[in-house]
């Protein structure tokens, strides 16, 4: 499989019709057209359903697209770290982010390693711990800031020493809107939204404790904390996060009581291969 051909297959999965996804490459249909039939043959599989106006994935070109897309991010990727220069660092550091509080000191390094070398560029994602760890094993990203519970057994680390502390929002007109803190106890019977990441939900369950915990009620499941600010102030739930002094439409975030907190964790592959870029990042965060 080449890697035009992969992009061309891209495109037309994003499009939804050949003639557009033509355009935009710049081919013409027929060539379009042809190079989907040949990688179809080499693959011995039928990626698209055709219809008369537009096309649709198979099962098989859902899954040739997720590959693809890891697969052009990494040659992307190798191709702007190879392509810097001989005499001064240059390229593209790529990081993975939850939003934590330790981000003003990862946004502080970075402007701080950018005035140092002013040709090296960051590309930073706000996305979940697993969802970094994945892209940190594939090589799709150079460093993660993670929030645990994390292994770190399979990383090189730096601990920023900057905790979170978990909170509730509330629609600002709730009963519980006027409290200075929530308990356990407080929360009984009310419908709560509750982060993603499984290993997260083990630590709420702790602070509830095993009793109360079997009696939660869950109304769903978010990682965003805008998402959740706009479930909570229409009524979905109570929506359980950092408080990381944000303000919300419409609600308020209160303090847990008994006091919860999480660290988090700067993380990089152990013994992986980083570009120049990366490993001079590397012993300036040690620094």
């Amino acid at each position: 499989m080449e890697l035009r051909v992969l992009r061309y297959f891209l495109a037309v999965a994003e499009e939804g019709n050949i003639t557009w996804a033509a355009q935009l490459l710049r081919v013409s249909q027929p060539t379009l057209s042809r190079q989907l039939k040949q990688l179809e043959e080499e693959l011995g599989v039928t990626l698209f359903h055709r219809g008369p106006h537009t096309i649709t994935l198979t099962d098989e070109g859902r899954l040739l697209r997720e590959r693809a897309q890891t697969i052009i991010s990494l040659a992307d990727k190798t191709e702007i770290e190879l392509k810097q220069s001989e005499n001064e660092l240059s390229g593209e550091i790529v990081i993975g982010c939850g939003e934590v509080r330790a981000m003003t000191f990862l946004s502080q390094r970075m402007a701080a390693f950018r005035n140092l070398h002013p040709n090296v560029r960051f590309q930073v994602t706000s996305t979940t711990s697993d969802v970094i760890q994945d892209r940190i094993e594939q090589g799709l990203m150079d460093f993660g800031l993670l929030t645990e519970p994390i292994d770190v057994s399979q990383y090189e680390y730096f601990r920023p020493d900057i905790p979170d502390h978990w909170g509730i929002l509330v629609p600002e007109h709730h009963p519980l809107a006027a409290r200075e803190a929530i308990t356990p106890d407080d929360l009984a019977g009310a419908p709560l939204i509750l982060p993603a990441r499984e290993s997260v939900r083990k630590v709420l369950a702790n602070w509830f404790g095993t009793e109360r915990a079997e009696r939660l009620v869950i109304a769903g499941y978010c990682n965003l904390p805008s998402n959740g600010a706009n479930m909570t102030a229409n009524g979905m739930g109570l929506f359980m996060c950092y408080d990381l002094g944000n303000t919300y439409p419409g609600v308020r975030v209160i303090p847990l009581s008994p006091a919860l907190t999480c660290g988090t964790v700067f993380v990089w592959k152990k013994q992986g291969v980083r570009s120049p870029a990366a490993a001079e990042f590397e012993r300036f965060v040690n620094s």
